[in-house]
């Protein structure tokens, strides 16, 4: 009997891509439960981390890199060169795709994601498109001119998408990998520091898989606060490893931790983050106090602020933004997380979140049902 093949597209950065992997990590066990199999494939950015990051997890049987070209919002000369990307795009997908003969196509987002969406609609395949943001981002408005089902993670986002009618839009959740709900404390102390254990609050500062330099600069100028108060385990990403270097009592960083990161997180006792879509709610599915420091400014739509604004209207998390990101409100909102009181009700108001919630089963699901 034939297999039936899933094709997933998205990347340029971890947020699109983690959250996919989940679905296909999942999808393959509901296959799985039917005795039936699968071949998933993966459509990503030709350059950058797609290659590695999907390839690395073990989720998808073979990765496809297409061209794209980034979608700019503002005036830019290489809009004009991105242009020619695109169509290199389409035609790259469009072929692929009547090569492969998906069942469905699963968009999870990014730039990357635009042209396999267009070329599966051309040629009459369902496309299934999510968005993980608060506010859906201009990938995802694209695609969802040609999606059969826009899975959002928030039941506010559908009125940003206009042509989300009827019962087109579901509420899914944010689709987190399956590892984190069997996450383990103690094995992520153990990766950390082997038979010792920290007596203070274990902080756990991340910025995403290449790092924020905002919030390492943070940590640098406050090192010594922090680390009177609590062990720091620091993510530093890979664009900025220098800090790596550094040597202090109580601090330990690391440029990239990729598969005991579940466990890690685990471990932690409160988290210093960026506010993307993805990492956030890994921290509430685990029940981590976070902190947040929302990416904006011009170079961002603000998608993180309403991110993290939604967690801190839950009780969830705490919030550094713009001008307040700077070392005295970062030291009085850790010192809120110093209580052990405080730390618990927000641990509570995560789970009161993500409480009897899969969503990355239920997307699989959904998109396992169209192909049945």
């Amino acid at each position: 009997m034939a297999k039936t093949t899933f094709v997933f597209a998205g990347g340029g950065t971890g947020g699109h891509i983690y959250p996919g992997l989940a679905v296909a990590d999942e999808l393959r066990a509901l296959a799985k439960e039917d005795s039936e199999e699968i071949t998933i494939i993966w459509l990503g950015n030709a350059g950058g981390m797609d290659r590695e990051l999907v390839e690395k997890s073990g989720s998808v049987d073979a990765f496809y890199g297409i061209p794209s070209g980034k979608l700019r919002r503002n005036f830019s000369f290489k809009n004009f060169i991105d242009l020619f990307k695109i169509g290199a795009g389409i035609f790259v997908s469009f072929f692929r795709l009547l090569q492969i003969k998906p069942a469905v196509l699963f968009s999870k987002g990014g730039f990357v994601s635009v042209t396999p969406c267009i070329s599966a609609k051309l040629l009459g395949i369902p496309v299934y498109t999510h968005e993980c943001d608060f506010t859906p981002g201009l990938a995802t408005k694209i695609n969802s001119r040609f999606a059969t089902k826009i899975l959002v993670s928030y039941e506010a986002t559908k009125k940003y998408l206009p042509r989300a009618k009827g019962n087109k839009a579901l509420v899914t959740g944010n689709p987190v990998r399956p590892a984190f709900y069997t996450a383990d404390g103690e094995r992520g102390r153990q990766f950390l520091f082997g038979d010792s254990r920290p007596e203070k609050p274990l902080l756990l500062v991340m910025g995403g898989s290449l790092g924020a330099h905002q919030i390492n600069q943070l940590v640098q100028e406050n090192l010594d606060w922090l680390c009177e108060h609590f062990t720091v385990v620091h993510q530093t990403g890979r664009a900025d490893e220098a800090i790596t270097n550094i040597q202090h009592a109580g601090y330990h960083p690391y440029a990239f931790i990729y598969k005991e990161m579940c466990d890690v997180i685990a471990a932690a006792d409160v988290v210093l983050s960026r506010a993307g879509a993805n990492a956030i709610w890994e921290c509430a599915v685990l029940a981590k106090p976070m902190v947040l420091v929302p990416l904006c400014g011009s170079g961002t739509r603000g998608d993180q602020i309403d991110n993290a604004k939604f967690f801190v209207e839950q009780n969830a998390a705490l919030m550094l933004l713009g001008d307040e990101a700077d070392g005295g409100h970062l030291r009085e909102a850790l010192t809120k997380m110093e209580s052990a009181e405080y730390r618990a009700s927000a641990s509570q108001a995560c789970k009161n979140m993500t409480a009897g919630n899969r969503p990355a089963r239920e997307i699989a699901r959904i998109v396992y049902g169209e192909a049945k």
